[in-house]
C-alpha cells in the first residue's frame, strides 16, 4: 500500500481499512485451526469495517459463517447506540477506554489512531482547539511541538524503508523498547524491520506533530462520516517515498500509477484486499517500484514534513542535461523545441480556427 502512494480521497493514510485484512486473516487461520465453523465482529451496521472483515473472510474462507451482532435486531433493542453500551460496560466493571467524558470511538494499531463518533459528529466542532488537546495519543499539536526542526534520513530498497538515519536512533530505540544488536548500512542508517520502521518513525513524527487529518469522507455504506486520524510515521514515510521516487521512476510510469492510485485506495478503503483486481494493480505497483532506491532527508517541524534531500544510484535527475546554464553533454538540442511545441500545438490552432469561424 505504501509502494502504491495510496492516500484515500487525497488525505486518510488509510491506517484502519489496511489493519482490516490483516485481522481478518488471523481470524480465518485461528478458526481453520480450531475448526471452527464461524467467525464474529463488532463492528456496527453503518460503517466500513463489517464490509472489510466481511469481504476477507468471504475471500479467504468462503464455508465460514460470519456473525454480526449489530446487525441482529436483539442486539440493537438492547443497546441502541454508544451510550448504553458505555453504561453496560461500567455496570459490570468492563474496562473499556470510551466513557461519558470521552465518547467518540478510537481504533489503534500500529499505523495510526483514529477517532470518530460523540462529539466528532459534528463537522464544525474544531478538534484541534486546546480543548480538544487531551484526545490525541500519537501525537502533540503543531503548537506545542519543539521550536526547532530535526532531520530524519531514510533508505529506500525497491519502494519500502529498510533504514533510518537519525542523530540518536540507538537512544530512540532503546526508549520503545528494542533489544536487538543494532546494524548499520553503507549510509550508516540503522536497518530495521518494517515495525521498528514504524515505531521510531511515529515517536519522531508524533513528537513534532506530523500527521493529523480531520476529514469527512465517503463511506462506502453509502453516508458521509467525519473522522480525525494520527498517522505520524506514516505521514513521513508515504512524503519521503514520493521523494524517493521522483528522482528515479520514469514520467509515464509514474503518471501511470499515480492515476490508478485512487482506485488502489478505493479497493483498501473498502475491503477488497483480497481481491484480483487488488492483485493486479498491485502486480504494477511492484513493477514499478524496482528502481525506486536510494536515501531520503526530510526536516520534520510543528506538523510540517519538509523535502531536505535526496539522492540514489539509480537517479534519473541530470543537473548536466537540467541545468540552466549550458549543456555539456550536448544531449538537449533547444532548437528541438520548435517542433515539438509545433506540433503539439497543431490541434488547437485547428480547433480554434474551427470553432471561432476562422
Amino acid at each position: 500500500m505504501m509502494q502504491a502512494g495510496a492516500v484515500y480521497e487525497g488525505q486518510y493514510f488509510l491506517g484502519t481499512s489496511i489493519a482490516r485484512p490483516c485481522i481478518a486473516k488471523k481470524m480465518v487461520e485461528i478458526a481453520k485451526a480450531e475448526g471452527a465453523d464461524a467467525v464474529a465482529h463488532g463492528a456496527t451496521g453503518k460503517g466500513n469495517d463489517q464490509v472489510r472483515f466481511e469481504l476477507a473472510a468471504a475471500a479467504l474462507a468462503p464455508e465460514l459463517q460470519v456473525i454480526a451482532p449489530w446487525r441482529q435486531d436483539r442486539f440493537r433493542e438492547e443497546f441502541p447506540g454508544r451510550a448504553e453500551m458505555i453504561a453496560y460496560a461500567e455496570k459490570h466493571q468492563i474496562p473499556i477506554q470510551a466513557s461519558a467524558k470521552k465518547p467518540y470511538s478510537m481504533d489503534r494499531n500500529l499505523l495510526h489512531i483514529s477517532f470518530e463518533a460523540g462529539i466528532l459528529e459534528d463537522p464544525w466542532y474544531d478538534a484541534s482547539a486546546e480543548k480538544a488537546r487531551e484526545m490525541y495519543v500519537l501525537s502533540v499539536s503543531p503548537e506545542e511541538a519543539p521550536d526547532k526542526a530535526e532531520y530524519v534520513e531514510l533508505t529506500f530498497e525497491r519502494g519500502n524503508c529498510t533504514a533510518v538515519g537519525y542523530h540518536e536512533i540507538a537512544a530512540v530505540l532503546k526508549e520503545l523498547g528494542y533489544k536487538g544488536a543494532l546494524t548499520f548500512n553503507t549510509n550508516d542508517h540503522a536497518v530495521l524491520s518494517p515495525y521498528w520502521v514504524m515505531k521510531v518513525l511515529n515517536k519522531l513524527g508524533g513528537r513534532h506533530g506530523c500527521g493529523r487529518v480531520d476529514m469527512v469522507e465517503n463511506r462506502f455504506v453509502g453516508m458521509k462520516s467525519r473522522g480525525v486520524y494520527e498517522t505520524p510515521g506514516g505521514s513521513i514515510l508515504h512524503f519521503a517515498h514520493r521523494q524517493m521516487e521522483s528522482i528515479t521512476m520514469d514520467r509515464e510510469v509514474m503518471h501511470l500509477r499515480d492515476g490508478l492510485i485512487p482506485k488502489y485506495a478505493e479497493l483498501v478503503y473498502n475491503g477488497f484486499w483480497f481481491a484480483p483486481e487488488r492483485e493486479a494493480l498491485q502486480a504494477l505497483v511492484t513493477e514499478s517500484q524496482k528502481n525506486v532506491s536510494g536515501v531520503v532527508r526530510v526536516k520534520i517541524y510543528k506538523g510540517n514534513i519538509i523535502a531536505a534531500g535526496r539522492k540514489s544510484a539509480l537517479s534519473l535527475y541530470n543537473p548536466e542535461i537540467a541545468t540552466m546554464e549550458a549543456d555539456p553533454t550536448k544531449a538537449y538540442n533547444q532548437n528541438d523545441a520548435t517542433g515539438f511545441i509545433a506540433l503539439n500545438a497543431l490541434r488547437l490552432k485547428v480547433a480554434a480556427r474551427v470553432h471561432r469561424g476562422k
